[in-house]
């Protein structure tokens, strides 16, 4: 059975014949590829293979030198720069290798920092960021600073940041990258969870232990697609 079979309905996010290039470099070259509603991928290669520059490219924060961005059907690169940032917010989610915590606030504050970017009043943000939390596990820790916090709960608290507008696609690049490899299991069952909810979650990963936990598996080598498949 072929992806689009398995999938017959519009592609949640696709990119249609993508390069991008810095200067003289290829850094992604010719790149088709399209993501579905309830699905887990792992994107894997060797280092320099185009993997985190694909998942720029794919939420929105680098624009490709050629070819189409498109969400839900549309190309987003057409799109006002308002309505543009306002689809990246609404349907896109981003957990990076470095936490990117505010150290001065609290878990919760935290959580609740891109709803209130967003214009959600105060207390509402707070009651949406507590709830993010406890569906991460750290529901008690949410008046903890991140120097108060272990790596894997500090991770946590930026998975629960990317989730608390409740994403269509959530995009990790190398999530257990800063975390000892005893870590990796919470975290990786965190996002197992998070796509059971319903997250349809894309993982870039250099680590095969990793990868395995996706169903399907994207591999990448100089800039290119060369393996697209399902476990």
């Amino acid at each position: 059975m072929t992806l689009n079979e398995d999938h017959p309905a519009v592609p949640l996010a696709s990119l249609r014949s993508v390069s991008r290039q810095y200067g003289d470099l290829s850094v992604l070259q010719d790149v088709t590829l399209d993501l579905h509603a309830g699905e887990f991928v792992s994107v894997t290669g060797p280092s320099g293979s185009g993997k985190s520059t694909l998942l720029s490219v794919l939420g929105l924060l680098e624009r490709p030198s050629r070819g189409q961005v498109c969400l839900h059907g549309q190309d987003a690169w057409t799109l006002p720069d308002r309505a543009q940032s306002r689809l990246r917010g609404e349907m896109l989610g981003f957990v990076f290798q470095g936490f990117h915590l505010l150290p001065e606030l609290s878990a919760l504050d935290n959580v609740a920092r891109p709803l209130r970017w967003a214009g959600v009043t105060r207390v509402r943000a707070r009651e949406r960021a507590l709830h993010a939390l406890e569906a991460v596990g750290l529901g008690a820790r949410a008046g903890h600073r991140p120097a108060q916090l272990s790596g894997g709960e500090q991770q946590r608290v930026a998975i629960a940041r990317a989730i608390v507008r409740e994403p269509a696609l959530l995009l990790a690049d190398e999530p257990t990258g800063n975390l000892p490899q005893a870590m990796w299991g919470e975290i990786l069952d965190l996002f197992a969870d998070l796509h059971a909810r319903g997250h349809t979650v894309v993982v870039v990963t250099h680590d095969p232990l990793v990868a395995a936990r996706a169903q399907r598996h994207v591999v990448l080598k100089d800039g290119r697609v060369v393996e697209d498949g399902r476990r």
